[in-house]
C-alpha cells in the first residue's frame, strides 16, 4: 500500500465523475484482495467473451486521517461487441466481489450491500445505448433487459469460470497491476489483439 492518495483522475469513472466512496466494513487486506476480486470479474468475463484486456489493476493507499483506501481499474477494448456479453462483463465486478466474501466466510448483508458498483452498471447503459440496446435500472424496457438479467447471466459465467477469477485476484492481490497477456497465460484464456481496436 502506498501513503500516496492517487491522482484524481485514477479515481473517475468513465463519465469524469468520482467514484462513490462506500465503507467496506473489513480489515485491509481482506478489502484488498475483495477489490481484486471486482476487478478479476471484470477482466476474465471481458477476456472469456472475447475483449480485449490490456490491464487490471487495485490501487489502494492511506488517507491523512489514517485510515486505508482501495479502488481498482480494468482498461479493456473492443472492436466488436455482443452487447449483452459486455453488459455482463460490467457487472461481473460486483457480483465476483459478493462471491469472495460468501466462499471466504466474510458475507453479511452490510458488506454485500457495500460491494454495490453503480458506475459499472451506468458504464454499461451509456455504452449500448447509442447502439439501440436498452438497460432497464428496475425494469425490463421494451426489446431490452433489466440490470436484474443481466446480472443473473454474469452470475452463471462466473460459476463457470471461479477458478480463473480467484486465480487473477490472488496473483492482483500480489503485485497490483497484472497485463491482459498475463491474464490469459495464468488462466488458458485468449486475449485477443484486435486491429483498430476501440478504447472503452
Amino acid at each position: 500500500m502506498t501513503t500516496a492518495t492517487p491522482h484524481p483522475d485514477v479515481l473517475l469513472d468513465h463519465r469524469g465523475r468520482r467514484k462513490p466512496r462506500i465503507n467496506m466494513p473489513l480489515a485491509y487486506e481482506q478489502g484488498r484482495l475483495g477489490l481484486a476480486f471486482h476487478e478479476a470479474g471484470h477482466a476474465v468475463l471481458a477476456m472469456a467473451y472475447g475483449l480485449r484486456v490490456d490491464t487490471s489493476e487495485i490501487i489502494a493507499w492511506t488517507e491523512s486521517d489514517g485510515s486505508w483506501a482501495v479502488s481498482g481499474n480494468t482498461a479493456w477494448h473492443a472492436r466488436d461487441f455482443h452487447a449483452w456479453r459486455l453488459a455482463a462483463m460490467c457487472a461481473a465486478g460486483e457480483l465476483a466481489q459478493v462471491n469472495y466474501l460468501m466462499a471466504y466466510g466474510l458475507w453479511t448483508p452490510g458488506r454485500a450491500a457495500a460491494c454495490a458498483a453503480e458506475h459499472d452498471r451506468e458504464q454499461a447503459i451509456d455504452i449500448l445505448a447509442p447502439h439501440g440496446f436498452r438497460i432497464g435500472r428496475e425494469y425490463v424496457p421494451a426489446g431490452g433487459k433489466s440490470w436484474g438479467m443481466v446480472r443473473g447471466m454474469a452470475r452463471r459465467k462466473i460459476g463457470h469460470l471461479w477458478r480463473e477469477i480467484r486465480t487473477v485476484a490472488h496473483a492482483m492481490d500480489e503485485v497490483g497491476v497484472l497485463t491482459g497477456d498475463e491474464i490469459a497465460e495464468m488462466t488458458r484464456l485468449v486475449n485477443p489483439v484486435l486491429d483498430e481496436a476501440v478504447a472503452a
